[in-house]
Parts: structure tokens; C-alpha cells; sequence
């Protein structure tokens, strides 16, 4: 089974031209060398030589990166267990490449304008690249810190337990009981229909308001620390019996914690902002699908002036 998954993801690489593409693309400029005159060992041991074509050196690293093109199920086998089929596909794709080379397909229109393709996207990713990193500041991220925090500003949490049963008569009958002295987490495991938080003694941990059902949030925030519900809480689930264990204002996120997140938001800007800049100076000129001019817009008729109030 894992054979066939992984040598079904190498055929499909072939078939969308990504495992023999990229050794032509990498090459392009530099001819293959002649198979009677072998390529000096380069090899080192943090990157060793694990295949040789005609003289022509497969390294570790260009397995590794092969591996990465796979779909995510292939790159989490061991690489033991998926080496030897993926050093046969990078084999595969240096003779192909090099029958290319050899029937002077280097230079072709097709090579040269997918090479160009590649090459412009990997400029336009280090330029994209330079300019992020030249923008997102310290100053930048802290005054984007600020607005984060302003926008999520910090919550009440509740921390409360609950009995869960389906009839009021029982709800209050377990309030009774807990009146005279019982044990609300010793209860809770005995009687309550909700299996998880019957195993914790009822014990729900800490939660935000909006997180829970309206009439048991309600009755949960009005509550006081250490406080039992007086009367049963009706939801969809049944009727509960409440205790507040605690209340706390939830922390708010440290930069560290949401600077990934942060840095996200402010590439997306960036990007948006450096394409916008770049538009402004451009001269860019649209046409149809077809080549041809596109249809001039209509001018907006203007909207009728609304009529003054006659004075009295």
C-alpha cells in the first residue's frame, strides 16, 4: 500500500512536469557534462553523494527536496523507507534531461520562456521577500501590538461545575441536597448526563461568556465565587445545577505569543501597499480576451439634486 501510494505521487510529479522540469530548468545554462568525462566529487559529508549519471552527481539534498514536492502523507514515511524509489525517479530525470541537452533542446523557444516564467516568479518572491522584511520594524510590529490588544481586549472568565439532568424535578431535588451539605463533584458524577465533565466532578474549567449557551452563561456570570444556583437553568441540553468555582480576568496574549500572527497581518498589508505603490507609476494597458480594445465605459448620468425646502 505504501509502495503504491508513493510511486502513484512520483507519477503524477512526472506527469505535471515537476520531477523532470526542474533538473532541465536547473541546468538550462549549463550543459550537461559528457559522460567520458566525469564531474570532480563534490560531495560533503553534510551533503553526500547517494547517486552518480554519467558522471553526474545526485546529492542527499536533491532527494530531500524532491521529497518536499510530495504530497504531505509521502514526506511523513521515513526517508529510509522511501529513498530508494526516489533516487530511481531523480536518476530517471537526469537522463531525460540529458537526452534533451543531447538533441540541443536547451535552447529551444519552450525551455527559454519556461525558464524565463521561473525565473520572474523567483524575482518577484525575493522582492516581495526584501521588501517585508525591510517594513515590518520593531515599531511596526509593537504599534500593531497595540491595535491587536485594543481590539481583543481583555475577557471575564468564569470557572464553573455542573450537574446535568433532564427534568426540573431533579435539578431541584439535587439542590436540596446540596443545601444540606452534599457533594457537588460526588453528585455530579453520579447523576449527571454529561458523561466528560461527569468524570471531572462536574468540573467545566475555566470559560469567556460567549462560549457557553445563553440562559447558562447568564445565570454563570451573574453568579458569586463559591455560589450554587438557587433555581435549575433551562437549555436545550436539560436543566442545570451550577457552582462557581472562580473568577478571573482573562490574561491577555503576550507580543511573543501572537508576533507569528502579527507578522501575517502586516505581510498581507505590505504586499497589498508595494503592488499599489508600483501601479501608480505604471503605465498598464488591459484588453479583451480576444486582443481586443476594451469597451469604453458609459458616463454615470448625475444623480438628480434633491429639491430645497420652500421657506415659510
Amino acid at each position: 500500500m505504501v509502495n503504491r501510494v508513493f510511486r502513484a505521487a512520483l507519477l503524477s510529479m512526472a506527469a505535471c512536469g515537476l520531477a523532470l522540469a526542474a533538473p532541465v530548468a536547473a541546468n538550462a545554462q549549463n550543459p550537461a557534462p559528457a559522460a567520458s568525462t566525469p564531474a570532480p566529487a563534490q560531495s560533503t559529508p553534510a551533503d553526500p553523494v547517494v547517486a552518480r549519471v554519467n558522471g553526474e552527481e545526485i546529492h542527499r539534498s536533491d532527494v530531500q527536496r524532491m521529497v518536499s514536492q510530495l504530497p504531505p502523507q509521502v514526506q511523513q514515511m521515513p526517508l529510509e523507507m522511501i529513498f530508494p524509489a526516489v533516487v530511481e525517479q531523480l536518476v530517471n530525470s537526469k537522463l531525460v534531461a540529458s537526452a534533451g541537452y543531447k538533441a540541443n533542446l536547451a535552447g529551444s523557444p519552450e525551455v527559454k520562456d519556461e525558464i524565463k516564467r521561473a525565473e520572474e516568479r523567483a524575482v518577484q518572491r525575493a522582492y516581495i521577500q526584501k521588501e517585508v522584511q525591510a517594513r515590518i520594524t520593531p515599531a511596526k510590529l509593537e504599534e500593531a501590538y497595540k491595535d491587536y490588544l485594543k481590539q481583543n481586549p481583555a475577557q471575564e472568565e468564569v470557572k464553573a461545575s455542573h450537574i446535568l439532568v433532564e427534568k426540573e424535578d431533579e435539578a431541584k431535588a439535587i439542590i436540596a441536597e446540596l443545601n444540606k451539605g452534599g457533594d457537588f463533584a460526588k453528585i455530579a458524577k453520579e447523576k449527571s448526563k454529561d458523561p466528560v465533565a461527569a468524570q471531572q466532578g462536574g468540573d467545566l474549567g475555566y470559560f469567556t461568556k460567549e462560549t457557553m449557551v445563553e440562559p447558562f452563561a447568564d445565570a454563570a456570570f451573574a453568579m458569586k465565587k463559591g455560589e450554587i444556583s438557587k433555581e435549575p437553568v433551562k437549555t436545550q441540553f436539560g436543566w442545570h445545577v451550577i457552582k462557581v468555582e472562580d473568577k478571573r480576568t482573562q490574561p491577555q496574549p503576550t507580543l511573543d505569543e501572537v508576533k507569528p500572527q502579527l507578522e501575517q497581518q502586516l505581510s498581507k498589508e505590505i504586499v497589498t501597499t508595494v503592488v499599489d505603490d508600483l501601479r501608480k507609476d505604471a503605465k498598464v494597458e488591459t484588453y479583451q480576451l480576444d486582443g481586443s480594445p476594451m469597451p469604453k465605459e458609459e458616463p454615470k448620468a448625475d444623480a438628480p439634486k434633491a429639491e430645497e425646502p420652500k421657506k415659510k
